[in-house]
């Protein structure tokens, strides 16, 4: 078993992982933006949470609204970017199946995973 009290004080910062999974904490400033046109996890489907704030999130060429208890599921592979488009910070949990981060953030080559 794992715990661990979430705090939303980084811009990102992987929670814990196992070989199987892993959840990671993100927190946009008001106006900031994650991702881009080149962004997407070759190896890992993303699971995205909204726990506070809102924005949008562009995934393959659509655009969908993010507020507060939304989950969004962001395929391996498909191109994306997080936007925050209100007036507080946008604060999401992320579960990467499998891992997609090594302990400090950085992407895993696709196909390794990691403990963090």
């Amino acid at each position: 078993m794992q715990r661990k009290r979430l705090r939303f004080e980084d811009d990102f910062r992987v929670a814990f992982a196992n070989g199987r999974a892993q959840a990671a904490e993100m927190t946009l400033a008001v106006g900031g933006r994650e991702g881009g046109p080149d962004n997407r996890h070759v190896g890992a489907d993303q699971w995205l949470f909204v726990v506070s704030g809102c924005g949008r999130a562009r995934v393959g060429g659509r655009t969908v609204r993010l507020t507060e208890g939304v989950l969004l599921l962001i395929e391996k592979g498909e191109r994306h970017e997080i936007r925050n488009t209100g007036d507080e910070p946008l604060r999401t949990l992320n579960l990467y199946v499998p891992p997609a981060y090594d302990a400090s953030g950085e992407p895993l080559p696709r196909g390794r995973s990691n403990r963090a």
